[in-house]
C-alpha cells in the first residue's frame, strides 16, 4: 500500500478543510514547497495534491504552488482540482505532475476521462468524492444523484490508473477512515482505489492494510499528519511491514 501525504492549496498556502467547507480551512504551512519537501525527507514516495480554489473556479489556480512543489521534490505527485479539459491535463502532465485526477469531469465529461487514459496510460486516476454514498462535484458544492460504484464502473475498461474515494463526511474530522465503503467500491470494479478521507490513526491504516487485497492500494493522509497523531515514520513502516497486494496495483507511473 502506498501512503500519500496530502497538500491541498489554498490562496497558496497548504491548507485542511472540515468535511469540504473552504470556511473552515486550516492553515498548516504557508510554504506547500517546503511542506513538501518535508514529505519527501520523510521517506513518503508520492505526494497528493489538490488545487481547492482551483475546484471551485473550474480551472487552475494554485499554479506557482504547484510549480514550486514540483521543483522542490523528485518524488511522484498526483493533482486534482480544476482540471475540466484536455489542455489543462496536458499542461500539467507536461510541467512534471505524474498523474492527474479528474473528479467533476468524471461526472460531467466522462468522454475526457477515456481520451485523457487513452493518450496518457497510467496517468489518469478519477476521483469519486460521496457524501452517503452520493457523488459530489464542484468542489463538493455540487450534490449529484449518482452512486459512488456506478460513476466507477463507467471507467472499467477505460484504463484509470486508480479510483480515489474520498468520504467527504470524514474528511479532516479524524474520525476514522470509512473501510467497508471503500472496500466494497474496490469489490465492485476491476481497478485500484486509493482511500481518502477520516484516517486518523495508525490503526485506520491497519484497517486499510486488512483490505488490501480487495484492491485497497493506497491511502490518503492529512490532518492526521500535520497534527502529530500519526508520525510519519511508524506509519511507513507500518506499511512496508505488510504484505503485498494481490492482482491490483497504483504503481510508479
Amino acid at each position: 500500500m502506498i501512503l500519500y501525504p496530502a497538500i491541498d492549496l489554498k490562496e497558496g498556502a497548504a491548507v485542511r478543510l472540515l468535511r469540504g467547507e473552504m470556511a473552515s480551512a486550516t492553515v498548516f504551512n504557508p510554504d506547500p514547497a517546503a511542506q513538501a519537501a518535508a514529505f519527501a525527507d520523510a521517506g513518503f514516495s508520492w505526494l497528493h495534491l489538490v488545487d481547492l480554489d482551483g475546484a471551485f473556479a473550474a480551472r487552475p489556480v494554485n499554479r506557482a504552488a504547484v510549480e514550486a512543489i514540483l521543483a522542490a521534490v523528485d518524488i511522484p505527485v498526483q493533482l486534482g482540482g480544476g482540471i475540466r479539459d484536455m489542455a489543462t491535463v496536458e499542461g500539467w502532465l507536461a510541467a512534471g505532475v505524474s498523474r492527474v485526477i479528474l473528479g467533476t469531469a468524471a461526472v460531467k465529461d466522462p468522454a475526457l476521462v477515456r481520451e485523457a487514459c487513452r493518450r496518457f496510460p497510467g496517468r489518469v486516476a478519477v476521483g469519486i468524492d460521496a457524501r452517503d454514498g452520493r457523488v459530489a462535484v464542484e468542489g463538493w458544492a455540487e450534490a449529484s444523484d449518482l452512486e459512488a460504484e456506478a460513476l466507477a464502473r463507467r471507467f472499467e475498461d477505460a484504463g484509470v490508473a486508480a479510483v480515489i474515494h474520498t468520504d467527504i463526511e470524514r474528511d479532516g474530522a479524524l474520525q476514522g477512515v470509512n473501510v467497508e465503503a471503500t472496500a466494497r467500491l474496490a469489490d465492485a470494479v476491476g481497478l485500484p482505489v486509493i482511500a481518502s478521507g477520516g484516517v486518523a490513526s495508525l490503526d485506520d491504516l491497519a484497517a486499510l492494510l486488512a483490505v488490501e487485497e480487495r484492491g485497497v492500494v493506497g491511502a490518503i493522509c492529512g490532518r492526521a499528519l500535520y497534527d502529530g497523531r500519526i508520525d510519519p515514520g511508524s506509519a511507513l513502516a507500518l506499511v512496508a511491514g505488510a504484505p503485498g497486494a494481490g492482482g491490483k496495483a497504483a504503481g510508479q507511473c
